[in-house]
């Protein structure tokens, strides 16, 4: 796996570098601003971005538009952003494409290494990746079409969105895989979204984040 890194913090930047590498993950490069960023990726296509959200020269959302510039010159290439703060519509826009392979963590997470590269490999593999603290405010704040969800069923869908397969979530619910299953079916029903779509599940998601 060939990794990209851009974080303006050196200390952060240099600790994600020595963190992939002591597990056998190769960092291609690492920037700390985003146009040396972008012209790497116009001229080679690495497995993953990292990226801040927010980048110099004005703090705000440099980081954000990078990335999805860079799933334009790449479609679907797998970016995880950190944040220090949740910022809820920015998740929302990186999953705008409908592809997958996204995440949205919390700086803080990246202290806690078996969750991070866990959500770094779940993003490459195309899945999604989302903060339970992000999660958890997008549940607090959403409301129709996600109001004709059951509890349970918005429980699912707040682990579908952190990126969890139906094993898993079986797992964390103590159910059956059978009852995930059910409790998924019927969410996409809830949510319109027809059976035949191969991206429901990343549907599902969207939905979930912009409601």
């Amino acid at each position: 796996m060939r990794v990209v890194i851009v974080e303006d913090d050196a200390l952060l930047r240099e600790g994600l570098v020595l963190l992939l590498d002591t597990s056998g993950i190769e960092v291609a490069a690492a920037f700390d601003h985003t146009d040396d960023f972008l012209a790497f990726v116009r001229a080679d296509r690495p497995d993953a971005v990292i990226t801040d959200v927010r980048l110099p020269p004005t703090h705000t959302d440099e980081g954000l538009r990078a990335a999805v510039q860079a799933r334009q010159l790449h479609p679907g290439l797998p970016v995880l952003v950190l944040s220090a703060h949740v910022e809820t519509r920015y998740a929302a826009e990186l999953l705008a494409d409908g592809k997958g392979a996204v995440g949205y963590l919390l700086k803080e997470r990246v202290g806690k290494v078996a969750t991070f590269l866990d959500s770094l490999h779940r993003v490459v593999e195309g899945g999604t990746a989302m903060d339970p603290e992000v999660v958890a405010q997008l549940l607090a704040h959403r409301r129709d079409p996600l109001d004709a969800l059951t509890a349970r069923e918005r429980e699912v869908l707040g682990l579908m969105a952190e990126g969890y397969n139906n094993a898993t979530i079986a797992e964390l619910l103590v159910v059956s895989d059978g009852t995930v299953l059910k409790h998924i079916r019927n969410i996409f029903a809830k949510l319109g979204l027809p059976e035949d779509n191969g991206h429901r599940r990343v549907l599902a998601v969207l939905a979930y984040l912009r409601s």
